[in-house]
């Protein structure tokens, strides 16, 4: 069960990942040893299911997002099956979420720019298997992302 103690490793691990062991300890009124046990624990729970850099897409010339959703011709099994794992490969669809009703799939599409992104939707994203209809929403600005969950 995670306490008072476990939330604020948490939130202090979200707004920093790089945080030493030594100072996280203090910030949250722990020794060292404790401290680390605990992460350890929340790390192996899955808790923390990882650490890695928060890269800026604009930053290595991938400035350019859309939304796009996704209506299979049939959901079953097979086809859910294929086009996940499609989907699951491709490194410009950073986001994927299959979701409850109409439409069946929602995914977060980088690229350099509108140019590219056309491209990409004529080539990769019609050729997905099952889809029968694509819905492009262009972003126009992100006011928040990958803030994780509440802790």
């Amino acid at each position: 069960m995670i306490d008072a103690i476990d939330r604020s490793i948490l939130r202090l691990l979200k707004e920093d990942g790089r945080i030493t062991a030594t100072a996280l300890a203090g910030k949250v009124g722990l020794t060292v040893a404790p401290c680390h046990r605990r992460l350890r624990d929340l790390e192996k729970s899955g808790v923390i299911r990882g650490y890695r850099a928060d890269v800026d897409p604009a930053a290595v010339g991938l400035g350019f997002e859309a939304i796009v959703f996704v209506t299979l011709r049939q959901v079953d099994r097979p086809t859910m099956e294929i086009f996940e794992n499609r989907v699951s490969d491709h490194p410009n669809i950073v986001e994927a979420q299959r979701l409850f009703g109409s439409p069946d799939y929602l995914l977060k599409v980088i690229a350099e720019d509108l140019p590219s992104y056309q491209r990409f939707y004529d080539s990769e994203l019609t050729s997905l298997p099952g889809v029968e209809r694509l819905t492009s929403t262009l972003v126009m600005k992100n006011l928040k992302a990958n803030a994780g969950p509440p802790v």
